[in-house]
């Protein structure tokens, strides 16, 4: 018999600023979002994070399957404007490579602003009109798929004492599919004692923030995000891949009254940035802290051989630091080997900055290939 000893988080997400659109509010709604199980265990607990509100959030009701999710001991949970709250666990048994419905019904208008965007195989779920936390499906007629998660922020096992999580943290590049493809890499080489936690915003900077409605998306500058972002149960080593858009977004007030140049960050800000914010902060808690190189940009819209120049001085860092436990070197996984500044034939989604599908792959390979090498005991 197993016998399960701590609590180590299974899935999670980051929690962001939704897209600022004409309707920033839903009335009678169930979310509902299928959660890929990578561990065994025996108890379950879930957080919820409206990080971002600025009103309070009330979800009428929570369920893991058909098992009411309480807090306090109360079927109604309310999470406050900026804070996040963890459920009381729950009996549960579960299996590795099992799904888990989570569901939440919103019976009052609540304000839709803890939300992020993430794609991938494992990832999306399903919202409804009306009431169906309970029902076994979602109608047809009143539902529809959704890439964005509300509230829903992390999910903890209680499981044995072999297995720890991995936090892959970054921008929407790590927000779409390589995190999944990897946690399917990891399973398929039978290395079923690590969970890949993703904490990741489309759009994010490591020094800077947006705090117009046009771009409030973007999310939270690295600084605020990272401690909040890495507080996971059973958490043993982080991967960052974080920087590009602070070297990709400052155009000139000229052109947008919201990027002005004055937001280029030099090598010495990046640097400092992610030894400040990130490495010291890993350090501290006894993490072991990995880099992730950036990726080609050539053929952006604003691709600039300055920004290439200063992407290059910052990877070369990123693999050669020793403030770094280790590197996963992605740029060079995803280039042209005989044209470095590009994407390999195949692996531009066509906006020449995130990958396709196929180079989503190839980097979850290469991190795969990394941890075998690093993390497995």
């Amino acid at each position: 018999m197993e016998k399960f000893s701590k609590w180590v988080a299974c899935w999670g997400t980051a929690t962001s600023i939704t897209d600022r659109k004409e309707a920033v509010y839903s009335k009678n709604i169930t979310l509902r979002y299928p959660i890929h199980m990578c561990f065994n265990g025996s108890k379950i607990r879930a957080r919820f994070s409206n990080l971002t509100g600025t009103e309070d959030v009330i979800i009428t009701r929570a369920y893991a399957e058909k098992v009411p999710l309480t807090a306090g001991g109360k079927t109604e949970i309310l999470i406050p404007a900026g804070k996040e709250v963890e459920t009381d666990e729950i009996e549960l048994n579960v299996c590795a490579g099992s799904t888990l419905n989570i569901s939440m019904y919103l019976k009052d208008y609540t304000q839709m602003n803890a939300g992020t965007l993430v794609t991938g195989p494992l990832s999306g779920g399903t919202y409804a009109y009306g009431d169906y936390a309970q029902s076994d499906s979602m109608p047809d007629d009143f539902s529809r798929s959704t890439q964005w998660y509300y509230f829903l922020n992390t999910i903890d096992v209680f499981t044995e004492e072999k297995n720890s999580a991995f936090c892959c943290y970054g921008d929407s590049i790590t927000a779409q599919d390589w995190p999944d493809f990897l946690q399917m890499e990891l399973e398929e080489r039978g290395i079923d004692s690590i969970a890949v936690i993703r904490r990741a915003v489309c759009g994010t900077r490591i020094l800077r923030q947006y705090d117009c409605i046009t771009y409030q998306a973007y999310g939270l500058k690295g600084e605020t995000r990272f401690p909040i972002e890495t507080n996971i149960s059973g958490l043993k080593w982080v991967l960052i891949q974080h920087g590009i858009n602070d070297i990709i977004h400052p155009v000139g007030v000229e052109v947008n009254k919201f990027r002005p140049m004055s937001d280029m960050p030099s090598f010495d800000d990046l640097k400092t940035g992610v030894e400040n914010l990130y490495v010291a902060d890993c350090k501290k808690r006894n993490l072991k802290v990995y880099s992730g190189t950036l990726l080609p940009i050539y053929g952006w819209r604003t691709y600039a051989d300055f920004r290439d120049d200063l992407r290059n001085e910052f990877n070369q860092w990123l693999r050669s630091s020793d403030c770094f436990d280790g590197c996963v070197d992605f740029d060079k996984t995803v280039r042209n080997p005989q044209d470095t500044k590009s994407f390999a034939a195949g692996f531009d989604s066509g906006d020449h900055l995130h990958p396709s599908k196929d180079a989503y792959k190839a980097m979850a390979r290469t991190a795969a290939d990394f941890i075998q090498s690093n993390c497995v005991i």
